[in-house]
């Protein structure tokens, strides 16, 4: 996130260093982590013998064309690769505020308990691009309005900014300390209280086998319609990037305090109007968010392996400081096209005032990661552009008074939180898509030969997947709503083969096309898979 003094980054560094050197450091426990190129950078100044056991290029991160480096006539390019690497636990509080100094961001890394989970999570990002297929779809229309113009207008500021006032009063709430169990707790009987008399609705701390601190689930169920799943999460603990211990003061107003207090609002006003929805609705506040998406790791990967339809999930990580020019900033990668278009046209609908931007944050950066590795659709809203969020996070300055004492910017992010939830959990079943459409081509090509394929009409929030097989070196050139080539492409594969593949995501209905070149004289055999419209 943004770069604090230059003595801060160094000193944070500088402490890295001497705890990567120190005895205690050596002995610790080792643990495995995956993350991008820019965090596996980072964490080799703490740690230089770190080495990657497994990587793999991540089909969220897109393509960038690189200014030189052409071999042999081919331009190179550059996706985010994710990379598992086991290393001592003492260092991730270095990592972790490094990652923040140094490249302007939180997070960075997801935690595993093994090297076997490690793997999986590598396995899911790489196919991921292909996993829409196999998710329940919302119909994304929006015709609530009778039921949202009133709740909307009954949402408060002031109510947010107390519950930031009450979370922030915790020494710290990070997920070892007893401040931490303290506020799930806490929160725990907070949302009862704002539940109470509703037979349909039951509070429960989920418990993580591993530390402290519990993750805190609300849950409305549906009433017709109560197999599909929405989830609205934001993450309980704090942290502060010298080191968190119980004494070591982390308010975290913002981060994350703020999303927490907007989705009490939520629940608030929801509880206040008796709403009950037709799908289930769930309120999550994640335990160890700070320490690799621990908590909503674990959460995520249970509702998969138990098979809840969980038709889309919403992240608000920090709600409440405006430093940039637009009001919401939808974050693109290692997101859901199809629900970000929606979430947009939610904000254009019931708050038309309200601007909006866009922006990346890279792999790992908040819990909607989690989902998103199991192949749920996820959007994560943001209070910043990139480099503009909040100055102030992981150190004691992450104070509510530090956010103006107001949360007026948060109860934008309440509102459209609102929208979410009811325009989801009024619907009836989601519609299950069809089976992806499978096109096969077989040919011939000469050296620097090119043909061209499509256009393909690919169907909102679907993917398009081209792969070849054959003798040869063949390139793939996929490009969304004008035809393909080397210099035109939003993604390419120029292995030294003729075994291929290339994916891209479809937000809206459009074309697709695709180009194949001749690197050598090859054969071939073209199978592109997309859904049709």
């Amino acid at each position: 996130m943004r770069r604090h003094p230059k003595f801060g980054a160094l000193a944070a560094i500088a402490a890295g260093l001497l705890l990567a050197a120190s005895p205690a450091a050596q002995a610790g426990e080792k643990v495995w982590i995956s993350l991008g190129d820019a965090a596996f950078a980072q964490l080799k100044k703490h740690a230089p013998a770190s080495i990657a056991v497994a990587s793999t290029a991540s089909a969220q991160s897109e393509p960038v064309t690189a200014k030189s480096g052409r071999v042999a006539g081919k331009v190179a390019s550059k996706v985010e690769t994710i990379h598992l690497v086991e290393v001592d636990e003492d260092l991730l509080a270095a990592l972790s505020g490094s990652v923040h100094e140094e490249l302007n961001r939180c997070g960075g890394f997801m935690y595993h308990p093994n090297k076997q989970a490690g793997l999986a999570n590598l396995q899911s990002h790489a196919i991921v691009a292909n996993r829409p297929s196999r998710v329940t779809r919302p119909s994304y229309v929006i015709d609530e309005q009778a039921t949202l113009t009133p709740l909307l207008a009954q949402m408060q500021s002031s109510n947010i900014g107390q519950t930031i006032l009450d979370l922030s009063a915790f020494t710290n709430r990070y997920y070892k300390t007893a401040g931490g169990v303290s506020a799930s707790s806490w929160l725990t009987q907070r949302w009862t209280n704002i539940a109470a008399g509703r037979s349909d609705v039951t509070v429960e701390q989920f418990s993580h086998p591993n530390w402290a601190q519990k993750s805190v689930i609300l849950t409305i169920r549906g009433s017709d319609n109560a197999r599909e799943v929405v989830v609205l999460g934001a993450h309980l603990d704090s942290i502060n990037k010298n080191g968190t211990t119980e004494t070591t003061i982390a308010p975290g107003a913002d981060d994350d305090a703020s999303g927490v207090a907007s989705l009490t609002e939520i629940l608030r006003v929801l509880m206040n109007a008796n709403y009950k929805p037709r799908r289930t609705l769930k309120f999550m506040a994640y335990a160890a968010e700070e320490v690799g998406l621990r908590g909503s790791q674990e959460i995520a990967q249970n509702y998969a392996s138990f098979g809840v339809n969980v038709v889309g999930v919403m992240q608000l990580d920090m709600t409440n400081y405006m430093g940039s020019p637009k009001d919401i900033y939808i974050y693109t990668d290692y997101t859901d096209g199809g629900q970000n278009d929606f979430v947009t046209r939610l904000i254009q609908t019931y708050l038309p005032t309200l601007q909006i931007g866009s922006d990346k944050c890279g792999y790992a950066c908040s819990d909607h990661a989690s989902w998103n590795a199991q192949g749920f659709a996820t959007s994560m809203p943001f209070e910043a552009a990139f480099t503009q969020d909040n100055p102030f996070i992981h150190t004691a300055n992450d104070t509510y008074a530090n956010s103006g004492n107001q949360a007026e910017h948060s109860l934008k992010f309440a509102r459209m939180g609102l929208a979410y939830a009811v325009e989801l959990g009024t619907d009836g079943p989601g519609t299950a898509p069809p089976p992806d459409k499978v096109e096969s081509f077989k040919g011939s090509l000469a050296l620097n030969e090119n043909k061209s394929f499509g256009p393909f009409k690919v169907k909102a929030g679907g993917s398009l997947k081209a792969s070849t097989v054959g003798t040869g070196d063949v390139d793939v050139y996929v490009k969304i709503g004008a035809p393909a080539s080397s210099g035109s492409y939003d993604c390419k594969s120029d292995g030294g083969s003729s075994t291929e593949s290339c994916s891209v995501n479809v937000a809206a209905n459009g074309d697709v096309y695709v180009q194949l070149i001749g690197y050598k004289a090859s054969s071939y055999r073209l199978d592109v898979s997309y859904r049709p419209q």
